[in-house]
């Protein structure tokens, strides 16, 4: 396992228009559902958006017609994120 820098200081809540951003939103849902910060149904949920934008995203790079219901997927997943973000912190501010 491999140590990396960063103090314990959250990132920034990051667009999502790369894989490795749409990746990093599913494993702060991980977390998130470990801590007890979302319930399993909306993790869930996030994980099947997940898996249908990281499908389309090898999908696009074959196919770029595909580039606008990627995108259509992408935002529906950034605004699922972003309201998982405001369910959970009341918890955050409270704990």
């Amino acid at each position: 396992m491999r140590v990396i820098e960063g103090g314990g200081q959250r990132r920034q809540d990051e667009p999502l228009v790369s894989r490795d951003a749409v990746a990093r939103a599913l494993m702060e849902a991980g977390v998130d559902l470990l801590l007890r910060r979302i319930t399993p149904a909306r993790a869930a949920e996030i994980e099947r958006k997940v898996d249908r934008v990281l499908d389309l995203f090898d999908r696009v790079d074959a196919a770029p017609v595909l580039m606008p219901l990627l995108q259509r997927y992408l935002d529906e997943l950034e605004a699922l994120m972003r309201e998982t973000r405001q369910v959970r912190a009341p918890a955050r501010r409270g704990g």
